[in-house]
């Protein structure tokens, strides 16, 4: 099996990042990383969603060519997740979708701890479109920038922690969900703080493709 992540933004670092959660999840999986050189730096609001989707596109085509069985959206905002399922012909997931997927699937109601203010509103029409807003009860900006997240100074993971803190005590979240791709390698020292269980959308990106690809293939 092959799964390949397509990074909408230029940072090569966060794609190596997501291409190693990944790898951790799936041993035994063939994992690809593209990064969209053609995009923004960083992806932090719907503008530089829009001007990254052209590259996605590109990308999802030498994915294919190179063999993918599925491809993910390596950033929290989804971009060009519709765009990319309507071109392709095997499954397409976005790391928010399979992150409020699984906490569906585990029945727990969730808030999202992102990035920037100007990710709210890309992240909470996600939500509603994919009908998942019934058991989302907040999504809450830390004020860090996509690269200093990245970076992950001590300072940014205490940051992000009390966020998570709030997020559980005072608005009743049964999980958090971790709201920027590059939280991912940032997930065992936020776990070592956390009071509420996390999920990381890279890792449950990574179970559902896996399981999609199976699923297509226990059909055929």
């Amino acid at each position: 099996m092959r799964i390949a992540y397509i990074n909408p933004n230029a940072t090569r670092t966060m794609t190596r990042a997501v291409v190693d959660t990944a790898r951790r999840v799936l041993p035994g999986v063939d994992i690809l990383g593209f990064t969209n050189s053609d995009g923004p730096p960083v992806i932090e609001g719907a503008a530089d969603g829009a001007a990254a989707v052209p590259g996605v596109l590109a990308r999802l085509e030498t994915a294919r060519a190179q063999g993918a069985d599925a491809i993910v959206i390596a950033c929290f905002d989804d971009t060009g997740l519709a765009e990319a399922q309507a071109h392709a012909d095997c499954p397409v997931l976005g790391i928010g979708q399979s992150a409020f997927a699984m906490a569906q699937l585990l029945g727990l109601r969730f808030s999202v701890v992102t990035s920037v203010a100007a990710a709210v509103p890309v992240i909470e029409g996600n939500i509603d479109r994919l009908g998942f807003a019934g058991t989302c009860v907040s999504i809450r900006a830390s004020d860090l920038p996509v690269l200093t997240i990245e970076a992950g100074a001590p300072a940014t993971v205490a940051r992000l922690a009390q966020e998570i803190d709030t997020a559980g005590r005072d608005d009743g979240a049964g999980c958090v969900i971790l709201g920027c791709a590059g939280m991912s390698a940032l997930k065992p020292a936020l776990d070592r703080q956390a009071t509420v269980p996390l999920i990381d959308g890279v890792a449950a990106s990574a179970c559902l493709a896996r399981a999609a690809v199976d699923c297509l293939v226990a059909a055929g």
